[in-house]
């Protein structure tokens, strides 16, 4: 007898259906060899011809499974993500520590071999970044990199300070992962769109005709920039698929306030205000406050090193939540 339900699920998954029809052949074999159980003269050919189906049958069971499970995956810890890196309370100096880090996720992302795609910047008076937006892929790039949502402190004596004081700045930090599936639908009467002309990299036409798109989210307020790509058309789609992105990280959050006793992201992955790390220089230390852990040697933090602190944080908050089954 066909396993009609487990065929059903496999034919409307657009991973799985193209091996659907193997499946079938092998389960119609299967039904064929039993009845010639019954003949003694096919019995020995039959059983040894039945043994090899149901082996093909398990393994080809096992690889769309398989399929379906990369999904799901896919589905938690998308493969595709926006990073903003956002100056604070500093001034320059934030913003030379935001282009910093910009930098640092920069070096991870090459020594993760995932693409990094510049979308938007705003450069500071001192070369810094007001503001910068990347889009990286990658496999494992959410899961690795959603830990890094909130606000890094930095605590050094800026090359512009003559007395020797420590200054204190901040920057943000937002990891919005680009779901293939999302709950949000944007209705096309609640955008508001603006055109302007792209500055930095990508030529003098980019500068001569108005390609930078904003999209405004009218009910929320939520907007979105993209400058890179050199057509209104294609910067009008990077902005609606960061603004879907930004729609549903809000969502989301407001789901998780609602059930704030059920989060299931105990280190608190999602709170952009929250205060996540501070990187003293003088001490040569870079400490995460959500886990209370710290470690040394910052230039190789800055250049890219963050294995140990993402193993850490993602360690902890596996152990918290086995600790809540």
């Amino acid at each position: 007898m066909k396993e009609e339900i487990d065929l059903i699920i496999y034919k409307q998954n657009p991973k799985t259906q193209y091996m659907v029809g193997h499946l079938e052949d092998v389960l119609k074999q299967i039904e064929e060899t039993l009845l010639m159980l019954s003949d003694p003269s096919f019995k020995e050919m039959a059983e040894e011809d039945l043994r090899r189906l149901l082996a093909e049958k398990e393994g080809a069971l096992a690889q769309l499974n398989e399929l379906l499970k990369e999904e799901e995956g896919d589905t938690e810890f998308p493969n595709e993500i926006i990073l903003e890196v956002r100056a604070g309370t500093g001034g320059e100096e934030a913003a030379l520590f935001a282009e910093e880090l910009a930098n640092m996720y920069g070096h991870f992302a090459e020594l993760r071999k995932w693409q990094m795609h510049l979308i938007d910047e705003s450069k500071s008076a001192l070369g810094g970044y007001k503001e910068v937006v990347y889009e990286i892929t990658g496999r494992d790039v959410y899961k690795d990199l959603r830990y890094e949502t909130g606000v890094h402190r930095v605590q050094r004596i800026p090359g512009t300070e003559k007395n020797g004081r420590i200054h204190t700045s901040t920057a943000s930090v937002v990891i919005l992962p680009i779901a293939k599936k999302s709950s949000i639908v944007i209705n096309p009467a609640d955008l508001e769109m603006e055109f302007s002309r792209s500055g930095g990299a990508g030529g003098q036409n980019v500068n001569k005709v108005e390609t930078a798109v904003r999209l405004i989210h009218k009910p929320t307020g939520v907007d979105a920039r993209s400058t890179s790509e050199r057509s209104q058309l294609k910067n009008r789609e990077k902005a609606l698929s960061i603004l879907g992105a930004k729609l549903q990280v809000l969502k989301d959050e407001e789901d998780a306030t609602k059930l704030s006793a059920d989060r299931k992201n105990q280190i608190g992955t999602g709170d952009r205000s929250e205060k996540i790390r501070t990187y003293n220089f003088p001490q040569d230390r870079i400490t995460d406050h959500r886990i209370k852990e710290s470690w040394h040697n910052l230039p190789k933090i800055m250049s890219g090193e963050l294995s140990p602190i993402i193993g850490a944080l993602a360690s902890k908050e596996h152990s918290t939540s086995t600790l809540d089954e």
